[in-house]
């Protein structure tokens, strides 16, 4: 799935969608899907200009997006909103030129919550793990 399929998905946009390519996805069970690190995103101005590192943060906002398109259940007309992180770690840095591959599983699937495994690897390496926790925004309250 490209950018543009993507985009279809996620109510995201520049500069905040973070989910460049789907490799896998199977609703409601599983995801997998590239974020490429570039020396163009605008946070490496301030994060850090000489050091330029990707916040964990948008690491996090990343797994959340990959999460949100494996865990968005058929039956609820709303966008999956982050309401919680368990057991966040950071292992790694991303830096410019990296290409992280976010691999999503769906623990618990309802229809109000959600919660899901997440893990961020560069060239194999864990850079970020945590288990995100979602409710679900109505869609005329998105808009």
């Amino acid at each position: 799935m490209d950018n543009v399929a993507i985009r279809k998905l996620l109510p995201h946009r520049y500069p905040m969608l973070l989910v460049d390519r789907v490799l896998e996805l199977e609703p409601g069970k599983r995801a997998v899907v590239i974020k490429n690190v570039t020396a163009n995103e605008p946070f490496f101005q301030g994060h850090y200009p000489s050091i330029p590192i990707m916040p964990g943060v948008l690491i996090i906002e990343a797994m959340a997006q990959a999460a949100g398109l494996a865990i968005a259940p058929e039956s609820v007309t709303g966008v999956p909103l982050l309401t919680g992180i368990d057991n966040a770690r950071f292992r790694k840095m991303a830096v410019p030129g990296d290409q992280i591959r976010i691999e999503i599983t769906v623990l618990r699937r309802g229809s109000r919550l959600g919660k899901v495994s997440a893990i961020a690897m560069v060239e194999g390496a864990i850079i970020a793990e945590a288990e995100l926790i979602f409710t679900y925004l109505e869609q005329s309250k998105a808009d």
